[in-house]
């Protein structure tokens, strides 16, 4: 990303998410993740960033590592 610094690219943050969520319903894991549904569609969409709390269920759901998470890196 030009010019952002060391900022997280969120819509690669999402896509992440996305792809674990596979066949899983929003409202399925937005429920599991303390959330709302349009909140975890902002999540998806990269208009949005995790929180601390959701990373950390996200994580301990499928079992990736905050690396993976957050850069795409193990």
């Amino acid at each position: 990303m030009k010019g952002r610094g060391n900022f997280a690219d969120l819509e690669a943050i999402g896509s992440r998410i996305r792809e674990l969520r596979g066949e899983i319903l929003q409202e399925e894991l937005a429920e599991y993740l303390g959330i709302s549904q349009g909140q975890l569609s902002k999540l998806e969409n990269g208009k949005l960033g995790p929180t601390a709390e959701v990373l950390l269920r996200l994580i301990q759901k499928f079992g990736k590592s905050a690396d993976w998470m957050l850069t795409g890196k193990s």
